[in-house]
């Protein structure tokens, strides 16, 4: 689908879409929808790694094999001389911006992308900026991202998009369970993980993306079976129009979870369902850690 005519909007100027890794978006869906694809670094030691600039191909095995065996990456925010790279070569072009983007409330990055954006609008006063916050991450930010790109390959404009965006992003929900609290700990992101016990215990935290776009722990189960019957139940509970949208599974190196919950979602649901699958983006996945499973799915409510 790469390569089509960029729609157009009211009045005739052009416009480009972005987003950034930390909607598990990667270079093959970023291309295919047409995507500008911001990349969220993180950090290996000294040495920073930019997700599809540095590498064409995530080897999550790799990645995920290095976290198993103790190694902490960190993960910085970008500067604002990094967002007006990204976005001046289409203002310069002429071509007004869409960016769908993970939660704000999930990363300080966002006021350098402020400052950026009010210097290039000084700099390009018959320019636009447009965002939409997923309000979300990982697997529940990607599930608008897509939904956005088909849009924008249907040839809607940025007031029709954004008037979507203002009641649908909260029908799209992301539950998942980590398998190692020890990351989240350190992140210290999520509400509520400090009053887990521990992992010897096995227990795995159930964490989902608030409305107000936050990480948040909604209940524990004992052991991997429990959570993965946990997730379909969510997806039992508020489910809305499932048929109709994709579910994205979500999983950082666990492909044999990915299939079980396949299985099951299908079993419960029928032969019909639009299941994707996608992997953790590293950089998400410094906090969530090696194991973790999640989905998104178009829901009543969060």
């Amino acid at each position: 689908m790469t390569g089509q005519k960029a729609p157009s909007l009211e009045g005739g100027s052009m416009y480009s879409i972005f987003t950034d890794t930390d909607t598990d978006t990667t270079k093959q869906i970023a291309e295919h929808y047409g995507y500008r694809l911001i990349s969220m670094p993180y950090a290996v030691d000294t040495t920073e790694v930019k997700p599809y600039e540095d590498f064409d191909e995530f080897d999550s095995h790799a990645f995920y094999d290095m976290l198993r065996s103790g190694v902490m990456p960190r993960t910085s925010s970008i500067s604002e001389l990094n967002y007006i790279d990204y976005f001046e070569p289409d203002f310069k072009a002429g071509r007004d911006i869409l960016y769908v983007h993970f939660s704000r409330n999930n990363s300080s990055t966002f006021q350098a992308m402020d400052r950026a954006v009010e210097t290039l609008k000084k700099k390009y006063p018959g320019r636009e900026f447009y965002e939409i916050d997923a309000r979300a991450i990982s697997v529940g930010a990607l599930a608008i991202v897509c939904e956005v790109g088909d849009m924008y390959l249907a040839g809607k404009d940025i007031p029709e998009i954004l008037r979507w965006a203002e009641t649908e992003v909260d029908h799209f929900a992301a539950y998942f369970f980590v398998d190692d609290l020890k990351f989240l700990q350190r992140s210290g992101r999520v509400g509520g993980v400090a009053g887990f016990v521990g992992n010897l215990l096995g227990v795995r935290p159930m964490l989902y993306m608030s409305a107000a776009g936050n990480l948040e722990t909604v209940g524990k189960e004992k052991g991997r079976p429990n959570a993965m019957h946990r997730l379909v139940s969510y997806v039992e509970e508020l489910g809305q129009d499932i048929e109709k949208h994709r579910i994205i599974i979500g999983h950082a190196d666990v492909p044999e979870l990915v299939e079980r919950l396949k299985h099951m979602l299908i079993g419960r649901f029928g032969e019909n369902l639009r299941i994707e699958t996608v992997l953790i983006n590293p950089t998400v996945g410094c906090h969530s850690g090696p194991d973790t499973l999640g989905l998104s799915f178009h829901a009543i409510h969060r």
